[in-house]
């Protein structure tokens, strides 16, 4: 996993971020993105990644961020790192909103942010961003980490035990390591997205990333994979998390909003690149897919969920005090 010093794109900082902070990638030309179906994908590893890169996904990304801190309480994170967490990355991390929120509570904190791409920013000066594919090899094995965190990763990576192996690997004794994840199929307790569209927009759209070899539903799965990984104290917080506001419980109430309001942007996001590339559909099916899964998912007579799991784990042996 190479360093490059890359940019990003977050809201606006605060004003004690100096300009000097600001950080562009001497290799963004490289970087340039492709146009399909009216959205900008990714040229680095051309296909490679099937969600677009651009404002309206920057923007989704964000309210992503957004509902999870509803769901998770204001917490960034579950896992016991303490005050000082020392030498930090974050995997795959999107805008970087969540990484430049955590590097504002830890200051004295080492912090790498792994991405596929690069834009301008401000960052605080103990973050580094670099741009690589973190399912190539790391070569972090002599300079490890000692807190790990991965979020959202669904449908992006072919291999997920491997990238949890590769954290094991590169984690010092006694370091932690976190993945939040979806489980990414639609449910509901009363049977009510049965024969629905959002139930046909995910028995087609999943299958679709799955036959490209993407994970779609990881969640469930980190606590088996962090197991066969090695790590130990392994916790698991599986959520709840209504699309809509049916829900009666006020909490529920407003996650249900939020999810609603990132959901309807993500329906294009994830859908165009795989149903077009992998199941032969046309764009037009596409958007009437959408178009009905949208009406779904504000009908109150239909109670969609989807679970969220947060799992951490710690690498055995005693963390080096000198």
């Amino acid at each position: 996993m190479a360093e490059v010093e890359a940019t990003h794109a977050v809201p606006a900082p605060p004003e004690d971020r100096d300009e000097e902070n600001v950080v562009v990638d001497p290799a963004v030309c490289v970087y340039c993105i492709s146009d399909i179906k009216c959205r900008r994908y990714h040229a680095y590893k051309e296909g490679r990644y099937l969600f677009p890169n651009d404002e309206r996904e920057n923007d989704r990304l964000d309210m992503h961020h957004a509902l999870i801190r509803v769901v998770m309480k204001d917490r960034l994170f579950f896992s016991p790192i303490g005050d000082s967490p020392g030498r930090v990355i974050d995997l795959c991390t999107g805008t970087g909103i969540w990484a430049i929120e955590f590097a504002d509570l830890f200051p004295s904190a080492e912090f790498l942010v792994s991405r596929l791409h690069s834009n301008k920013c401000r960052v605080p000066p103990n973050v580094k961003f670099i741009i690589d594919d973190v399912e190539d090899e790391w070569g972090y094995e002599n300079d490890p980490f000692d807190f790990i965190h991965a979020r959202y990763l669904t449908g992006t990576l072919k291999n997920m035990p491997r990238l949890l192996e590769q954290s094991f690997a590169c984690l010092k004794p006694g370091g932690w390591a976190e993945f939040q994840d979806w489980d990414a199929m639609v449910q509901s307790a009363d049977d009510s997205t049965k024969d629905t569209s959002i139930e046909q927009y995910f028995l087609n759209t999943l299958p679709a990333f799955e036959s490209a070899g993407y994970s779609t539903r990881p969640g469930r799965y980190l606590e088996k994979w962090m197991k066969d990984a090695g790590f130990v104290n392994i916790q698991v917080h599986k959520h709840i998390v209504p699309l809509g506001t049916w829900a009666k419980d006020k909490r529920y109430k407003t996650i249900g909003a939020y999810n609603l309001l990132q959901f309807e942007e993500s329906l294009e996001a994830s859908a165009v690149a795989a149903l077009t590339r992998f199941q032969n559909w046309s764009k037009t099916e596409v958007d009437i897919l959408i178009a009905k899964t949208k009406q779904d998912a504000r009908n109150p007579k239909i109670h969609p969920i989807f679970h969220f799991y947060v799992v951490f784990g710690q690498k055995p042996g005693k963390p080096n005090t000198d």
